[in-house]
């Protein structure tokens, strides 16, 4: 059975940075795609990064500025971060880890992150 949990989430001022992590169990993040997602009230969910079985990396659309994410992945511990610097308000919201096991889709419950200005 795939579980993810995540953890790291709460509240920052603007401009300040966390870590993300995604702990997934059930599975390898090595071999399969990993990405993390974040979803604003009112707001559809999206892609934030994502890192595939093969090591590459990609971005959402919406992630400005995208040197300020990072996503990596810890073999020994089988977790996928996300690091956010130079946090902003906009940032704001619940953030989400997936992992793809060929057809099929699993999700963590999310967590919270929150930008004060």
């Amino acid at each position: 059975q795939v579980q993810l949990v995540e953890s790291g989430g709460g509240l920052v001022q603007a401009g300040g940075s966390l870590r993300l992590s995604c702990a997934v169990s059930g599975t390898s993040v090595t071999t399969n795609f990993v990405g993390w997602y974040r979803q604003a009230p009112g707001e559809q969910r999206e892609l934030v990064a994502a890192i595939t079985s093969t090591g590459t990396t990609a971005f959402g659309y919406s992630v400005e500025d995208r040197g300020r994410f990072t996503i990596s992945r810890d073999y020994a511990k089988n977790t996928v971060d996300l690091r956010m610097t130079s946090l902003k308000p906009e940032d704001t919201a619940v953030y989400y880890c997936k992992v793809q096991v060929r057809e099929s889709h699993y999700w963590g419950q999310g967590t919270q992150v929150t930008v004060s200005s």
